[in-house]
């Protein structure tokens, strides 16, 4: 039986974990590999795979999985396509199908969701993937013109389900504006979302979006908006939230505490962020379908943004590296910068422009006013009348950017 046979017999007979099997060796990834990829652990990934024909299957872990390896949702019981469709290897390594059942969609409701709010979901995800390797400018219009089909759809449709689809998908439209460097959108952006969770009625989602408003806001400078906007979404995600909610929240209120200065309390929100993402069980998925895990290594690279927004050298540069291994490409020109200024606290000005050079080449490649209003903010932190060579280097470069 070859490949592709082999997908079709597993999936016609509901042994979904011998899809992923088939799909992960194809890839050529040890059970490790991809367990490392997902947040999960080798023996869980076993574990998904020898659950057999109708076995049951927890549907987020299974998602997580399948998206990892671009496995099309249909083929796992989820959405899509039905499972005797034919098979072809280009719909597992390539395509805009592929990139719909991304990384990014790390995990799915407990019961598999089908319908227009399903193929809306998995276009946001799409979207969502590409953000990684595409100028934020080029994905702004198609974005919008998905939010509208939502909007469309959502007269006389399951309004509740395709309010929540549209919240993921203005909140994204936020974080694009963002990295543009139109602040006035993004908020625009996160209010939609914020409302349309509310108008879902699902208070854990709400909770979300007003936390990444709070992030937003924090990163912008306005400490005591950040900081109410996190008292709001603990009240409103209540008791039930999960423990991760509570690390990611108290990771965004180190945020707002660094921007107004706190060095104290941020170091205290650090702590318990660190303890609480310690805890985490890695089997378990993240309460957000549309965001990734979050560990320790994401506390780190805060860690690294509270520490060049107080000036404190030794908070940058003692979690450097483990910051560097989160994120997507222009997330880490982000982080490069503000190591950039870590070395510039401490007064280390060639090693801190070289950095600062590299990441505003990621920011001139993908076009990213965000990055590139960042390294003019690392500029204007360093005033001397004889600049060496490195930082003049740096300026004429900054002078001739117009995005």
């Amino acid at each position: 039986m070859d490949w592709r046979s082999a997908i079709q017999a597993a999936s016609r007979n509901g042994d979904y974990g011998r899809v992923v099997e088939l799909c992960r060796q194809e890839r050529r990834l040890t059970q490790r590999q991809l367990g490392d990829a997902i947040g999960l652990s080798q023996s869980a990934i076993s574990r998904l795979e020898k659950r057999g024909a109708g076995g049951a299957y927890d549907m987020a872990l299974l998602g997580r999985a399948a998206a990892h390896l671009n496995i099309p949702a249909g083929l796992v019981g989820l959405a899509g396509a039905p499972a005797g469709s034919a098979v072809e290897r280009r719909e597992f390594l390539g395509g805009v199908a592929a990139a719909a059942a991304a990384p990014v969609l790390a995990a799915l409701p407990a019961q598999p969701e089908t319908g227009q709010p399903a193929a809306l979901r998995l276009g946001t995800a799409a979207y969502r993937r590409l953000d990684g390797s595409t100028p934020s400018r080029d994905l702004a219009d198609a974005v919008r013109s998905h939010i509208q089909l939502i909007q469309r759809l959502s007269v006389g449709g399951d309004r509740a389900r395709l309010a929540a689809v549209g919240s993921e998908a203005a909140s994204f439209a936020g974080w694009l504006a963002w990295d543009m460097g139109d602040h006035g959108s993004a908020r625009s952006w996160y209010g939609q979302a914020i409302n349309s969770a509310r108008t879902a009625k699902n208070s854990l989602l709400a909770a979300y979006q007003i936390g990444s408003l709070a992030q937003f806001e924090a990163h912008a400078g306005n400490a005591a908006q950040a900081l109410n906007l996190v008292g709001k979404a603990r009240t409103v995600q209540a008791e039930e939230a999960p423990a991760i909610a509570d690390a990611w929240l108290t990771s965004v209120e180190s945020l707002a505490h660094a921007a107004g200065g706190d060095r104290e309390r941020a170091d205290q929100a650090l702590d318990r962020s660190r303890k609480l993402a310690l805890r985490l069980d890695r089997a378990h998925t993240p309460p957000w379908p549309w965001v990734f895990t979050f560990d320790e290594s994401k506390v780190a690279a805060v860690r690294v943004t509270c520490g060049a927004r107080l000036g404190l050298s030794d908070w940058v540069l003692s979690a450097d590296t483990q910051a560097l291994a989160t994120g997507h490409t222009k997330q880490r020109a982000l982080l490069m910068l503000d190591i950039a200024a870590g070395h510039l606290a401490a007064g280390r000005i060639d090693g801190a422009f070289a950095i600062a050079d590299r990441a505003l080449d990621i920011g001139l490649t993908y076009r990213s006013g965000r990055i590139v209003e960042r390294a003019r903010a690392l500029r204007r932190t360093l005033t001397t009348t004889t600049p060496p060579r490195v930082v003049r280097d740096f300026d004429d470069r900054l002078h001739d950017v117009y995005l």
